[in-house]
């Protein structure tokens, strides 16, 4: 066989020529492989193994389908080429560590070789090799596959080339950086092929790999007769050694020995393995010794070390405290004033910046170790306060300065502060108060509460407390130059103490109708000192749920449910006490009757002064009626209109004065003149704002005892709560601006206010709604609502009424009643459509306002507000679209439903089930017949069908099978019009009153001229 031509490679070492343990037998000259050694049967000779694979190509059919031969051959073809390029078994992969270069470069240096079995079996030295990228995948060990794709993949693994005895080929050595080592060398060792070249003698020792726990490195320190000597050495259990006896010391973990590589464990301080193993030793005189331990335990990192007994020292790890100090007068940060973060760890505060796990006490020998974890904490606290890290970094500082934006500046140093930090500011500490002492003592008509704060040493009164509070201060400055802070549940809890009482002195004054509101302000307190009288006023409070009920007197015509006569034992309950308070029933469940017997019980005691009553003008004649109904023997004075007589002595001469909220503002001033037994406000949401001239005037009124109506649940509108107990109990809730209900925002006070205003205002607010008495209703309760016809409008009912009376009149004394009918309907519709609304008569008129919509649309907010549903009726189209203009203008929602409605079924629908759907607005054409309405509680029928058919129809639309609860039922008559003639003629004439309602023109045939006039009258 002809030799092979003999190539030279020119490629060296990068900086120590060809690597030392190459086979001295092998010069440059000799070929990788004898012919001697090796049959060529057995190796694949360099070319061919150099050679390219055969290309896989897929199969693409040029022969009939049935040549199935010729397809076989070419896999079979593909197969074989592949089989000869696959790794021999007579070659392996050796890993050889070069230790000298490794030193050198500072990081772990491999050399990937291989060595052939020789026909005689034994196997020849590791030479250079290398591998092209498609050998990898084909290497039969799957260990040696992931080594090297790790070595050839990684991008942080760099290769330099060497010179190799492989003709054509250079070798790489491969750079492993430090963070693949404690993944890479382990899978190397795995192989059972890894040798370990430690110097210049060429041999390549191999090396097993040592599963066992990791070598820990730790500071020896011994004394000499001069000095002490620190030198390092390798501990695992019982067993030390040197570090001299590694080979390799590498940071990322790992530990070569001459026979063995293990794990290391540095302990983060490897510089002084690298520094130790390049000087073997440091020496510290012995004055110094304890220095060098302040420095030590200064270091980021404090390897594990051993110490003579002189130099031992305890290691203690106290909680520490964060302290925290601004600077306000520093301008310098940009992000707000500058901020020093540091821990108090037993008496030793050290800095957050400075470096070092603890601090080296001689005195007792102890290290004080910092907690990394509080410390981590703390600084998670701060920046989830908003306090910032500024930007510029002192030099030396391992973290960034902090900075405190100054509007957030007082919320940070309460919160910190109550967290148990240690803050200051300018030289001055914040301190947390500590125990609260509190006294009530009685006056004649007043409170007087006194108390003190603890803060440290120094001690705070509570006048000035509530100063602070009132100014909304977050803190107070102490008699030695400290703050004390005070906490935000504070500003809450005694902020309304603050705006509630009056300081006087060295205490704070509250009036005698307070007491519910002190004992409500002051129930989160532990301990408090209250006297006598104070506790008996605060028990008879908290009894006000067991009031005995009372029976109405005897010259009540009327019988009162139990819950009725529930409310009356609580109206009498506030007048034994002197007490203001809000009867807020649910609508329809009898207020004004309640009211009328507490009246009667009065007269009937021989009250000596009249009470007074202001209602809305569109309720005087219900009132009027209601109180002639219940109450005969109560003397009822009207006191409004152009002809009334000035406020004054004639007063006195009846039992009740009635009155309108228009009245009461013109004539304030003469009311002021006159001591009322009760003043009462029905309808009492005329007074919610406290600015208005009403507001104003009914604060005004002189009143023994003074009472309100509303039938909205006024707890749940604390903007209007204000006005309304500042009439019922003058001063109790403070200044308006104390509940911040003064402004547009100030609506929704803090859940934590309207706690204490629900307890303190309880006993003043009885609330029942009709779910809370349904067994004491019956099914259904009709009323007859009378309504005043505002001025427009009347003007405009009379002239019309005045012009069909001259016209009709006239004509009928001609042509007769038979022949005058039609006339005579057009003239009933029109009064009747007046008398509803002057847009009916006149679309320009839409606008204005009508004695029915003064009724109508206070009684709907009431539903919407007491979570009911209500049916309104009317037969005129015209007037519901009225109606459904105003709701729309307050943003009510509400469902429609006329004759020309195509989708019935939906609205009706959307009606039941839609909880935000409150109102339904149906017309007699619609609504007669087919609707099951039993969502509503609530009917409200705006103009007159005196067809009782007719109109039980539209109740029943609510009040059918599947209604569980109380209906009630309210018709609307315009007072003074044709409505309430018809009316008049229910008893004696119904089938003429059917007839003008319904148009039944044979029946007119009854209608006499003495009835026209009197509908025309």
């Amino acid at each position: 066989m002809a030799p092979r031509k003999r190539r030279r490679s020119s490629f060296r070492h990068f900086s120590s020529g060809e690597p030392d343990w190459i086979d001295p037998d092998l010069d440059d000259d000799d070929d990788f492989l004898d012919d001697d050694d090796v049959d060529d049967e057995d190796v694949v000779d360099d070319d061919v193994k150099a050679a390219p694979l055969p290309r896989w190509r897929p199969f693409v059919s040029r022969v009939p389908a049935l040549a199935w031969k010729t397809q076989v051959d070419e896999i079979a073809a593909v197969m074989r080429a592949s089989a000869a390029a696959s790794w021999p078994p007579e070659r392996e992969l050796h890993y050889i560590v070069a230790v000298p270069v490794t030193i050198a470069g500072g990081t772990l240096a491999i050399d990937v070789g291989c060595r052939q079995r020789a026909k005689n079996g034994t196997w020849r030295q590791v030479s250079t090799f290398r591998l092209a990228p498609p050998e990898i995948a084909r290497l039969p060990d799957p260990v040696d596959r992931e080594v090297l794709a790790t070595l050839s993949g990684d991008g942080s693994v760099y290769a330099s080339f060497g010179r190799s005895t492989r003709p054509g080929w250079p070798y790489i050595r491969y750079h492993v950086p430090s963070v693949l080592l404690a993944s890479l060398v382990p899978l190397l060792a795995r192989t059972g092929r890894v040798s370990l070249l430690a110097g210049a003698s060429g041999v390549a020792t191999p090396i097993a790999w040592d599963d066992g726990p990791s070598w820990q490195f730790r500071l020896e320190v011994t004394k000499t007769p001069a000095s002490y000597k620190v030198t390092g050495v390798l501990a695992r259990h019982d067993e030390r050694v040197p570090l001299v006896s590694a080979a390799l010391l590498l940071e990322g973990g790992i530990v070569f020995f001459p026979d063995r590589v293990a794990r290391l464990d540095a302990g983060g301080a490897f510089q002084w393995i690298a520094h130790l193993r390049a000087v073997g030793a440091i020496r510290v005189p012995p004055g110094q010794a304890d220095r060098f331990l302040a420095e030590l335990m200064r270091m980021p990192a404090v390897p594990p070390h051993d110490l003579p007994v002189e130099l031992a020292y305890e290691t203690v790890r106290p909680v520490p405290r964060p302290r925290l100090r601004i600077r306000k007068g520093e301008q310098w940060a940009p992000n707000g004033l500058p901020a020093e973060l540091s821990f108090d760890y037993d008496g030793m505060v050290i800095d957050l910046q400075r470096e070092g796990r603890g601090v080296l006490h001689t005195d007792p020998r102890r290290f004080i170790e910092r907690s990394g974890e509080a410390e981590r904490a703390a600084l998670e606290r701060l920046a989830a306060l908003g306090v910032r890290g500024t930007s510029r970094a002192r030099p030396g500082v391992a973290t960034p300065r902090l900075a405190i934006r100054a509007p957030i500046l007082p919320r940070v140093v309460r919160a910190l502060v109550e967290d148990g930090w240690h803050v200051e500011a300018d030289g001055g500490v914040y301190r947390k108060p500590g125990a609260i002492h509190l006294a009530v003592t009685s006056a004649i008509d007043w409170f007087e509460l006194s108390g003190s704060v603890e803060f440290g040493d120094a001690i705070v009164q509570l006048p000035a407390l509530l100063a602070a509070v009132r100014r909304g201060d977050t803190t107070v400055r102490l008699g030695d130059g400290t703050f004390g802070v005070l906490p935000e549940e504070w500003l809450d809890r005694y902020g309304l103490l603050a705006g509630l009482g009056t300081p006087t002195g060295d205490h704070v004054r509250f009036t005698r109708t307070q007491v519910g509101l002190l004992d409500a302000l002051l129930a989160a307190q532990p301990e408090i000192d209250v006297d006598a009288v104070f506790t008996r006023a605060r028990d008879d409070l908290r009894r006000f749920e067991g009031i005995a009920p009372a029976d109405p007197p005897a010259g009540f015509a009327g019988k009162l449910r139990p819950y009725q006569r529930d409310g009356l034992g609580w109206l009498h309950f506030l007048r034994r006490f002197g007490f203001g308070g809000c009867l807020a029933d649910d609508m329809g469940l009898g207020k004004t009757v309640m009211v009328l017997a507490l009246l009667e019980s009065r007269r009937a005691a021989g009250a000596e002064k009249p009470s007074l009553v202001v209602v809305p003008r569109s309720l005087v004649f219900n009132w009027k009626q209601e109180a002639g109904r219940f109450a005969p023997r109560l003397a009822v004075l009207e006191h409004l209109g152009v002809g009334r007589r000035p406020a004054g002595e004639h007063f006195a001469r009846h039992d009740v004065i009635l009155t309108t909220y228009g009245t009461l503002r013109r004539d304030a001033a003469r009311f002021t003149d006159v001591d009322f037994d009760y003043v009462i406000l029905d309808e009492a949401q005329a007074i919610k704002n406290a600015g208005t001239d009403a507001a104003k005037a009914a604060r005004l009124l002189r009143g023994d005892c003074r009472l309100a109506l509303s039938g909205t649940p006024v707890e749940n509108h604390l903007g209007e709560l204000w006005s309304l107990f500042e009439f019922l109990n003058p001063g109790m809730l403070g200044a308006a601006s104390v509940l911040k209900l003064d402004g547009a925002g100030g609506r929704t006070p803090d859940e934590s206010t309207r706690a204490v205003l629900a307890r303190a205002l309880r006993p003043f607010i009885l609330r029942r709604t009709k779910a809370q008495v349904a067994p004491e209703l019956p099914p259904r309760t009709e009323q007859t609502v009378y309504c005043e016809m505002e001025r427009l409008q009347r003007r405009l009912y009379e002239e019309l009424r005045d012009h069909y009376r001259q016209s009709l009149l006239g004509v009928i004394e001609k042509m007769g009643l038979e022949r005058s009918k039609i006339m005579v309907l057009e003239a009933l519709l029109r009064l009747r459509q007046a008398a509803c609304h002057p847009g009916l008569i006149d679309r320009r008129r839409v606008a204005e306002p009508a004695g029915k919509l003064d009724v109508l649309l206070p009684r709907l907010r009431e539903v919407v507000a007491e979570g009911h549903k209500a049916l309104v009726f009317s037969q005129f189209t015209s007037f519901l679209a009225i109606v459904r203009s105003r709701l729309s203008a307050e943003g009510l929602r509400y469902e429609y439903l006329d004759g020309a409605t195509r989708d019935r079924e939906a609205r009706v629908t959307r009606f039941q089930t839609d909880p935000d759907c409150r109102l339904f607005l149906v017309s007699l054409k619609a609504g007669g017949l087919g609707l099951n309405l039993t969502a509503a509680e609530h009917v409200f029928l705006l103009d007159p069908w005196w067809n009782p058919a007719v109109e039980a129809q539209a109740i029943d639309r609510a009040h059918r099978i599947g209604q569980s609860r109380h209906v009630l039922a309210l018709r609307l008559i315009a007072r003074g019009t044709v409505e309430e003639k018809i009316l008049a003629l229910q008893a004696t004439k119904r089938e003429l009153a059917d007839a003008i309602i319904n148009g039944q023109n044979s029946l007119l045939r009854t209608l006499t001229r003495a009835d026209l006039e009197l509908l025309l009258s």
